[in-house]
């Protein structure tokens, strides 16, 4: 009789239960971890879905400083070579910015090089040369898929080619194909924006590098029971359904040099005398012909593309125009464009105090320099709170804490309470945005006397911004939603849409320097009545307007709008209301100053307002299509739906030559913590958050226990810890031995006695 006979009998039964309870328990430990294992073959990671394969192929001492080596069957060979110029001159109220990729192959293999990189928000992107030699490639403006046929085709052929693809406003890919061993490759891409005004303050933004996407993984919406009889499926909806093309490799910079090395050049000709000019992230030269220009060079040279550059300038005069007009004729249409600053008096009546949720985001990407711009930011507008308002402060990673079950008054015990809840928190996990905004939107006081203001600190990223606008669609009621965006690299594209959707505004923290100055700013606009019931109306001409919806605007923002005319005539008059007084101004069209890429403003700002109608359910997403590509085709620039593609019709690879794929990589951006962002995997529900983790970090030793729901989210575990089950079984097990050998061994002791 074996053991496990020996102790399932009736004479021990105890000791048949503890081994058969082990046995469970180790079965089912082992199983959990094969599942998890083969989970992770399947996806690495389901969250932070950019890869960091490419952190292990840079080896120390294989290659000069800067070069990026390709690991194949043991061999290590160079990888495509990146570098970038930045030429952008800036006309008045609009800037053109010309982008020059220049792709090496050091290698001795056929390339195909692609490479994800970032672009203003509101740029219309409408040129792409490739530059062969002496040879220059002009490209042409197709409907996406179009485009890539086009492409592929001449991949195939061994022909070069250049694609051109928006994966969202602010995130473009270049492809590359067919570039020989020791070839250099030259891909330049223009585009126009307008200059962003705030006050007496002008300003740029170039976005050099595309921060890694939380992408929250796929959700199993129904089980449906397969009509054949051959068993089950699950439906399942990916709120993130491109994640792969936004997430390129990313170089761990503690183990790697930083690439793409980037030159930025910028020709300021203001139109006015100019006072300070100021470069925010990087050191600068700045050189002066005249009043009215600079010239901007880094001081450097080059820079590693991890941050974005900022630059601002203010008139010599103490305050900046009031008032901008301009015009361009195209084709048989005129364009204009109008800046408006509204007066900044306060209004006669008192303000209405205010309820502010305040929401600050904690995840991993956070980690580093963000989360301290983050938690000072929140402190600083916690300071800011008058007696007469109420707040809550709501945290969340992956999971999510609300600091009280409703909105408090804005006392010293409260302000204290949640000074030290936000001073104790770290960075670290997924980032899970909409339920916290969902949680923030959410009204429980209804109280229509108070001024109800959101005030979100974010680096935004993610890569489900569509399901955040929709939330803030559905949801916004009488809140407004002011985003803040955190550190080097934020994703503009989701904090201005998802302020615009929130009739609120958007600020950007860069360096802790910024934080008081931009913070004060920001509470001018909370604390002092927005313009409202904004219109515009035309005498003579007319006009197709952006935006459709004129939104209300805040103190020392103008108003912008871009129009379409059939002839330039007559007069605009704009007309709203500051606080509770009525306020108007009529311009004559016949004073418009000459513009440049108006025609192309427009087109752009009525795509976003086609977006923006699809969000908020006014048109069909077919609807909507129709409209962008339409306008995308005429005007000529890239959108979700157009793309440009360039060929060199004459054949360079030769036939039978294999072509190998390159991704380059990106930098981390600067400030961000690698480890937090890659290292911490936190397992994730796909339609619920985690249960917070005990060592979240997030409860400071001065806070009061947290109550039950719903002050806190508490949802069940995703994942059960196999090691545990395994080692717990074992010990069962160990121990109904130990006690089946004493038993065992008590009969002979007393038979030997």
């Amino acid at each position: 009789m074996d053991t496990y006979d020996a102790v399932d009998n009736d004479e021990h039964p105890m000791l048949g239960r503890l081994i058969k309870f082990g046995l469970f328990l180790l079965v089912q430990g082992v199983a959990v971890m094969l599942v998890a294992f083969v989970a992770l073959l399947v996806s690495f990671e389901p969250g932070w879905s950019a890869t960091t394969e490419q952190a292990s192929l840079l080896q120390p001492g294989d290659a000069r400083s800067g070069t990026l080596l390709l690991k194949e069957d043991g061999a290590y060979t160079e990888a495509i070579r990146l570098g970038i110029d930045v030429d952008v001159t800036v006309s008045g109220p609009t800037l053109r910015a010309r982008i020059t990729q220049v792709f090496r192959n050091p290698s001795n293999d056929w390339v195909e090089a692609t490479y994800v990189y970032p672009l203003a928000t509101d740029g219309a992107v409408d040129t792409l040369k490739m530059v062969v030699g002496d040879r220059v490639i002009v490209g042409d403006i197709k409907e996406r898929q179009q485009a890539r046929v086009i492409y592929e085709q001449a991949r195939r052929a061994g022909q070069k080619a250049a694609l051109t693809e928006q994966e969202r406003p602010n995130i473009f890919t270049n492809s590359v194909a067919n570039i020989g061993p020791g070839e250099t490759v030259l891909v330049q891409i223009e585009y126009q924006e307008p200059v962003h005004q705030s006050g007496s303050e002008y300003s740029l933004r170039l976005p050099l590098v595309v921060g890694p996407r939380y992408n929250p993984a796929p959700i199993a919406q129904s089980v449906d029971f397969r009509p054949d009889g051959s068993g089950w499926g699950t439906t399942t909806t990916d709120p993130v359904p491109d994640r792969d093309r936004i997430s390129p490799p990313v170089l761990d910079p503690a183990k790697n040099p930083p690439v793409n090395p980037t030159s930025i050049s910028v020709r300021l000709k203001a139109g006015f005398a100019l006072g300070e000019v100021k470069s925010h992230h990087h050191n600068v030269k700045i050189a002066s012909p005249d009043s009215t220009t600079r010239v901007v060079t880094l001081a450097d040279g080059t820079v590693p593309a991890d941050r974005d550059f900022e630059l601002t300038w203010k008139p010599a005069a103490e305050k900046a125009p009031s008032v901008g007009l301009f015009r361009e004729h195209v084709g048989d249409a005129d364009y204009l464009l109008a800046f408006v600053t509204p007066p900044t008096e306060q209004a006669t009546q008192k303000p209405l105090p205010r309820e502010v949720v305040f929401v600050i985001d904690n995840s991993g990407s956070m980690g580093g320099t963000s989360i301290v711009q983050a938690k000072a930011s929140l402190l600083y507008a916690l300071s800011r709170l008058q007696p007469a308002d109420r707040f809550n402060v709501i945290r969340f990673d992956d999971t999510m804490d609300v600091l009280f079950p409703a909105s408090v008054p804005a006392d010293a015990a409260h302000i204290g309470e949640a000074t030290a809840f936000v001073s104790a928190l770290q960075a670290r996990g997924g980032t899970e945005m909409v339920p916290a905004m969902r949680a923030a939107l959410t009204d429980k006081l209804g109280e229509t006397s108070m001024v109800r203001q959101v005030v979100f600190l974010t680096d935004g990223a993610i890569g489900n911004e569509q399901q955040l606008f929709e939330t803030i669609t559905a949801m916004r009621g009488r809140s407004r939603v002011f985003m803040i965006g955190i550190g080097s690299a934020p994703n503009t594209y989701l904090m201005t849409r998802a302020a615009e959707l929130g009739r609120g505004a958007f600020t950007h923290i860069g360096s802790a320097e910024q934080v008081e100055e931009r913070m004060r700013g920001l509470f001018a606009k909370l604390e002092n009545p927005a313009v409202t019931g904004l219109t515009a109306k035309f005498s003579e001409a007319k006009a197709d307007v952006t935006p459709a919806i004129i939104p209300d605007v805040y103190r020392d923002e103008p108003l912008v709008l871009a129009a379409k005319l059939d002839k330039l005539a007559g007069s605009l008059e704009i007309k709203g209301r500051v606080g509770d007084r009525p306020w108007s101004v009529t311009l004559p069209l016949q004073n418009a100053a000459e513009g440049k890429g108006l025609s192309k403003l427009w087109a752009k700002r009525k795509i976003a307002d086609a977006e923006v109608a699809r969000s908020m359910r006014e048109a069909t997403p077919e609807e909507t299509d129709k409209t962008i590509l339409a306008l995308a085709l005429e005007h000529q620039i890239v959108t979700r739906l157009t793309s440009l593609v360039a060929v060199d019709k004459t054949p360079s690879r030769p036939e039978g030559k294999p072509l190998k794929l390159s991704e380059l990589p990106i930098n981390l951006p600067a400030g961000w913590d690698f480890e937090k962002v890659f290292g911490e995997r936190p397992q994730q529900a796909p339609t619920q958050l985690r249960e917070r983790r005990a060592d979240a970090g997030s409860q400071p030793a001065t806070r009061r226990p947290m109550p039950a729901a719903p002050d806190a989210i508490r949802l069940p575990k995703t994942a059960t810890s196999a090691e545990l089950k395994m080692i717990a079984g074992l010990i069962l097990i160990m121990l109904s031995l130990v006690l089946f050998a004493f038993n065992r061994r008590q009969p002979l002791l007393t038979d030997a006695a």
